[in-house]
């Protein structure tokens, strides 16, 4: 039975007869070979007797070709390694081209990468952020079940818009060459597939507070899709979220989730990936080192991830984050992008990195935003002109959750369904758990590529999920 390059590299087989299965990442001067099995970001170094073994197999160990090792481990004299292997009978079990190969030992840059993502996988950067993003879904279940919730799989198919933005994907069997229309000239999805309109889900909120309403405690974990069409390094059109709801939580109990679940699953991959979270903070320091010193971040990887996980998050109302942006430096001098006049802005990544990073030097939540930039299921505070609404900020990110207090007053949320537009009919079954047994209820939403590539430093969205969907690519 063949052993993995990470229990080999622990050295207790030191001296023992072994077997390695794997990819080859370098042959050089005919003798030593770097192999890696996706276990570890460390390869680990196979030795040939270049006499002793058939050149013509040696001409087949190429990049990317997977291979069976045999032989003894040993202890390393080279530099960067403790142990090797003696190589005593090796087999290239799938051969690889080098002329065809795309993925050489040498830098490449990363849209390069996404055109080849069946492959990327293979350099180290991407083994080490899917690795982490694997370990980070291990993570957040792991708080979840610790703490009594119940995983419930709401939805992917749906015929409700949970944020009420209409930027859906539509579900649909229809012969698109003849669309069906009804007298009026509609289309006339009585003859689709479910009888009615349905729409790949944006979230699973509203089902899943139907769930926390008869289980208490209970969270979310599954893909989510939105036609917006943005071409950005913040923006897919597939991504997976993390929806945790809970029966009695108020907003505070809210935001104490939130802070303690965050520090709970970055504190889990700071003590349990750190080969590749070293390699990554290694690779973002000198990409910052390539950028003017004013667009600079003044902390590393590391430094960013046990800024969150030391620091007690700051929690502050967003009239008053209002008022320290408006009298701001950068504000006052323009410097903002989006300069901050008035009560009733809608905040961006600048004004909460701002916060974050230059005032408060802390994560922070911020809380009871104006009701009419948030979403109708908030709890409307007794002003009449804010919610319960929360954000985290994070440095270098800005907001990577939001969440609030839902709306538990029946009265109250039909009000407020009835003046942006939301039929009672299509949500009748969300109205009916105010009707019976209504509770104060509290959830949030954490986009699971954000929390990945926050923990990996990684620039681009893209590059934390294994195939990117995004405008104009479906690739793969």
């Amino acid at each position: 039975m063949h052993i993995s390059v990470v229990e080999l590299l622990k050295g207790e087989k030191l001296n023992q007869k072994i077997e390695l299965k794997g990819w080859v990442r370098t042959f050089r001067a005919n003798r030593f070979i770097a192999v890696n099995d996706g276990s570890t970001i460390n390869n680990i170094q196979c030795v040939v007797d270049f006499e002793n073994t058939d050149e013509s197999i040696l001409k087949k160990v190429n990049t990317g070709a997977s291979v069976c090792v045999k032989g003894t481990l040993v202890e390393s004299s080279g530099k960067g390694q403790s142990v090797e292997i003696q190589v005593e009978n090796i087999q290239v079990l799938g051969e690889s081209n080098p002329e065809e190969y795309p993925i050489q030992p040498k830098k490449h840059s990363f849209e390069f990468l996404r055109e080849n993502a069946h492959l990327r996988v293979r350099t180290n950067t991407f083994s080490a952020v899917m690795r982490l993003r694997s370990n980070l879904a291990f993570a957040v279940h792991q708080y979840f079940v610790k703490n009594g919730f119940f995983y419930v799989n709401t939805p992917i198919i749906t015929g409700s818009d949970a944020e009420g933005a209409g930027e859906m994907f539509k579900v649909t069997n229809l012969n698109l060459n003849e669309i069906p229309k009804t007298d009026e000239g509609k289309i006339d999805y009585k003859q689709d597939f479910f009888g009615k309109e349905t729409n790949l889900t944006v979230s699973g909120q509203l089902e899943g507070e139907t769930y926390a309403m008869a289980l208490g405690k209970i969270y979310t974990f599954g893909p989510t899709f939105r036609a917006e069409n943005s071409n950005t390094t913040r923006h897919l059109s597939e991504f997976w979220m993390i929806e945790p709801e809970v029966a009695f939580n108020d907003l505070d109990a809210n935001m104490d989730l939130a802070e303690n679940f965050i520090q709970y699953v970055i504190t889990y991959v700071l003590e349990n990936c750190k080969d590749d979270l070293a390699f990554l903070d290694t690779r973002l320091t000198k990409e910052e080192s390539t950028k003017p010193k004013t667009e600079r971040s003044n902390m590393s990887l590391l430094e960013k991830l046990q800024f969150v996980t030391e620091n007690q998050f700051k929690r502050v109302s967003y009239t008053e984050a209002i008022d320290i942006l408006k009298n701001s430096k950068p504000n006052k001098k323009k410097k903002f992008q989006f300069p901050i006049n008035d009560w009733g802005a809608d905040l961006q990544s600048e004004h909460e990195r701002f916060l974050v990073e230059k005032h408060f030097k802390c994560p922070v939540i911020l809380f009871d935003y104006p009701a009419n930039i948030k979403a109708f299921y908030m709890r409307m505070n007794d002003d009449g002109k804010t919610v319960r609404a929360m954000d985290v900020l994070f440095p270098g990110i800005g907001e990577i959750v939001g969440g609030s207090q839902r709306e538990e007053r029946l009265d109250v949320l039909k009000e407020k369904m009835k003046a942006i537009g939301v039929d009672e009919k299509e949500l009748w079954w969300y109205l009916d758990t105010r009707k019976f047994g209504t509770a104060v209820h509290s959830g949030f939403g954490l986009g699971f590529e954000r929390l990945v590539q926050f923990v990996t430093g990684m620039s681009n969205i893209r590059d934390v999920i294994p195939y990117p969907r995004t405008p104009q690519n479906a690739e793969f």
